[in-house]
């Protein structure tokens, strides 16, 4: 790992919200394979099933509108810590016998809720934490790091389903989430929240009115955001073009697999290899070169050039480190917490989004058709959203970043 990155390291309470994102990661994986694996064996619904998964994100809209502000007004430790604490205490709940599917979906619902708070809170405690030049690194490695436990936490979430009863796993994601609320309150530092007009509703959805004024704020709202959407299509339709390829489960999960190995690896040469204003420099060429790969798909490629096609593409991943830089000087200190909170709801609801489009789109048309066109559409987003970050409007390439 390179210099930069041991140095962040080597911040104790960032290690600390390091390892209880690990933590919190595995335990929330774990649940949405449980809940999703326990409400079809109940009710035979694959619809239900599916909301298991889609719950614990829909909810974060109104999470980052209605309470984000809690995060600025409120100590970002002690917000961390109760945030964690509350969803331990919901996947606890899950695990009494007997629960109803909708108490349980419910119980998702509050979950998904205060899950924006908890990431705003989070956020703003990595910008006290770490210098300007450190931020941008810690959110990359907090990704890294969520990338990776999501895919072990799908073969933990399935060792426990084997090794014990759903009610048992529950109980141990519920500990995991504990446990990393605990590591927050014992290592990081209490610093004072911020002061923040109006009530707790007013001031939230004053935040978000507020974040969405300012030109430059949205402007990186609308570049983090929207590439993501379409970058996520090939993972939304995985089984299809595996389908269509003639593999099996196994290509399935090496096309599900192919873009976050590449989106860590894009991150660590990112990080490792480019200066924060190289990094800026290469913001859009690198968002280009993300969705260049997926042209290939027109092509309708077999196995092993669709994988290596996706992983190559997810290197240029790389230019959220830039975003992340930009979105700290676009954020006025008073209003962290809230925007942040709004960075993080957005991006997981767009994500979402795109999952649902991109199966839409491949109702009509081949499954590789539709991952091309994904291809085409984040060029596009990528031109007309990164305008305001360049030289000159609408190229991508040997730009540099302005004001």
């Amino acid at each position: 790992m390179s210099s930069s990155f041991r140095r962040v390291l080597s911040v104790p309470e960032f290690r600390v919200l390091f390892l209880a994102e690990i933590l919190s990661i595995l335990a929330l994986v774990a649940v949405q394979i449980t809940l999703s694996v326990l409400i079809f064996e109940r009710t035979g619904s694959p619809l239900l099933s599916a909301l298991a998964f889609a719950l614990g994100f829909l909810p974060q809209l109104v999470g980052a509108s209605l309470l984000s502000s809690v995060a600025d007004r409120f100590p970002a430790r002690r917000v961390m810590v109760i945030a964690q604490l509350v969803s331990g205490a919901v996947m606890a709940c899950m695990a009494v016998p007997g629960t109803p599917v909708w108490v349980m979906l419910a119980l998702l619902v509050v979950s998904g809720t205060v899950a924006p708070v908890y990431s705003g809170a989070r956020s703003a405690a990595i910008a006290d934490v770490l210098d300007r030049d450190g931020f941008p690194l810690g959110r990359s490695l907090l990704r890294m790091a969520a990338q990776t436990a999501q895919i072990a936490g799908f073969s933990f979430g399935g060792v426990l389903m084997l090794a014990t009863s759903p009610a048992a796993a529950l109980l141990v994601a519920a500990a995991l989430m504990a446990v990393s609320g605990l590591l927050v309150g014992m290592g990081t530092r209490a610093r004072p929240g911020r002061e923040v007009a109006g009530g707790l509703v007013g001031s939230s959805w004053g935040g978000v009115r507020e974040a969405f004024r300012l030109p430059r704020l949205r402007a990186v709202f609308l570049l983090t955001w929207v590439p993501a959407s379409l970058f996520v299509w090939s993972e939304a339709l995985a089984a299809p073009l595996a389908a269509g390829m003639g593999g099996g489960p196994m290509l399935v999960a090496m096309l599900l697999t192919a873009g976050p190995v590449g989106t860590v690896a894009g991150e660590l040469l990112a990080g490792a290899l480019l200066t924060a204003e190289q990094r800026r420099r290469w913001m859009l060429p690198l968002a280009c070169a993300t969705f260049v790969p997926s042209l290939l798909f027109l092509l309708n490629p077999g196995p092993v050039l669709a994988v290596v096609a996706l992983v190559v593409g997810a290197l240029g991943y790389g230019y959220t480190l830039a975003l992340d830089a930009l979105l700290l000087e676009a954020t006025p200190e008073e209003m962290r917490g809230r925007v942040f909170s709004v960075a993080s709801a957005g991006l997981m609801i767009t994500q979402g989004a795109g999952f649902a489009l991109a199966g839409a789109v491949a109702e009509f048309v081949p499954p590789h058709l539709a991952v091309a066109l994904a291809g085409v559409g984040g060029l596009v987003a990528v031109a007309v959203f990164g305008r305001r970050f360049t030289r000159r409007s609408g190229q991508c390439g040997g730009v540099r970043v302005v004001g």
